[in-house]
């Protein structure tokens, strides 16, 4: 039996082309950054280890680059930097860019959504809860597409007014296991996508998929203004929103960069990198001069 439970697969999706506008310039997708601070467990700080890193995942890159559009990342501003927050205004990035990705990575903290840590390894990155948010809030004003990915799907949730589980086997004890540090992004569960959802529509023929899981924190209270477009069908754990209105943004709780092309058990992710640029493409046509 396939292990999409014995549903209907999506089509396969039709060969990718770029989105042009006007002169023929691909889109540019703005992706926030990954930021390591010296002192991270397991980690020798010596040479580049011991500088404050601003990064940007292969894979992430190579996601947005599948979709014939260019991936560029957006650093940070942190205490240590030599500019200051005032010389960084992120309305510029946001008129200059299409679309934004909100790449995984530590865990959202506690004190964005008023809790403080139950364990000092889940206190989370505060630093890059307020320059993600200051993102966001940027694209979002000028219309401009938002897409999460794992992380981003939970930050996105606490910036419009939702909570989040700090840790699911702790608060969740019956939910079944989202993470499996042995197989990382080769750990598997099914998700369910919600009829009428947008996400539905997309793939037309798909009820259930199986998606990697790679999180021990999750949505606990949904943002208002946010529909659930899946989830998990073991314990109803939430794995993909979007909100309502006249932009674009969405999000799912496992990772679509980690997808393996052509695999037939994976859920193919295509299909929403495509809507995504749509949009993108979209909102620069009608901000085209």
């Amino acid at each position: 039996m396939a292990r999409n439970g014995g549903t209907t697969k999506a089509r396969p999706a039709s060969p990718r082309r770029a989105l042009r506008g006007p002169g023929g310039r691909p889109l540019l997708i703005g992706v926030s950054a990954r930021i390591y601070t010296p002192g991270t467990p397991g980690i020798q700080v010596s040479g580049i280890w011991a500088k404050n890193l601003h990064y940007l995942e292969q894979s992430v890159a190579h996601w947005v680059l599948s979709g014939h559009a260019m991936a560029v990342m957006i650093p940070a501003v942190t205490k240590d930097s030599i500019v200051t927050r005032s010389d960084l205004d992120l309305d510029d990035y946001a008129r200059t860019l299409d679309g934004l990705v909100l790449q995984g990575g530590n865990d959202v903290a506690p004190e964005t959504y008023g809790e403080a840590p139950m364990h000092p390894d889940w206190a989370g990155d505060r630093v890059r809860d307020r320059y993600e948010i200051e993102l966001i809030d940027a694209f979002v004003r000028h219309g401009k597409p938002v897409f999460g990915i794992c992380r981003g799907l939970q930050l996105l949730n606490v910036m419009f007014g939702g909570t989040l589980l700090q840790d699911i086997a702790t608060q969740r004890p019956d939910s079944r296991a989202h993470r499996d540090g042995s197989t990382f992004e080769r750990h598997f569960h099914t998700v369910e996508l919600v009829r009428g959802s947008r996400l539905a529509h997309l793939y037309p023929r798909l009820r259930h998929g199986i998606v990697n899981s790679i999180h021990h924190q999750a949505i606990k209270d949904l943002a208002p203004g946010f529909a659930v477009e899946a989830c998990c069908p073991d314990d109803g754990m939430i794995e993909a929103v979007r909100r309502s209105g006249p932009h674009f943004v969405a999000a799912v709780q496992w990772h679509p960069e980690f997808h393996v092309p052509g695999d037939p058990d994976n859920f193919d992710d295509a299909p929403m990198l495509r809507d995504f640029l749509h949009a993108a493409h979209e909102t620069r046509a009608a901000h085209a001069p």
